[in-house]
């Protein structure tokens, strides 16, 4: 395993909304959510998302089952916006653990949000303030 490389996010990106979640029963609602953010519309049933937002949730969904299963409560998304990427954030209170890329596990084990992360997004990294740990993914606006 390989630690996941400490860096805060990219500077001047504007908070477009966050959400606070304290279970994996509140990620359907963050998904849909989240797209409404994106696209400025509801996700209709079956509908399928365009590329970049299909990425974010995608990543979304997987860091904040990773913080909800791994971390501390409450778990915080926040999606942000900058010149030229969205930048999607998730919090958790565990400053106990640092963020690790796992490469050996077996598949359909899970373990996989951050690989998940790293390849599709433009940028990944993790930074903690005084009680918070952040991972963060940049993707092309």
């Amino acid at each position: 395993m390989a630690p996941l490389r400490t860096s805060p996010p990219p500077p001047r990106a504007a908070l477009l909304t966050r959400w606070v979640l304290s279970s994996p029963s509140e990620l359907r609602a963050l998904r849909a959510s989240l797209h409404e953010a994106l696209n400025g519309n509801d996700l209709i049933d079956g509908e399928r998302l365009d590329h970049v937002p299909e990425m974010v949730v995608l990543v979304a969904t997987e860091l904040a089952t990773n913080a909800l299963r791994h971390g501390l409560p409450p778990t915080v998304v926040s999606l942000l916006a900058g010149d030229d990427c969205f930048v999607l954030d998730v919090a958790d209170h565990d400053l106990s653990t640092v963020p690790e890329l796992t490469d050996c596990q077996p598949a359909g084990s899970g373990g996989r949000g951050l690989q998940l992360a790293q390849a599709l997004s433009l940028d990944v990294g993790w930074y903690t303030t005084d009680d918070v740990k952040h991972i963060w993914a940049s993707f092309d606006r």
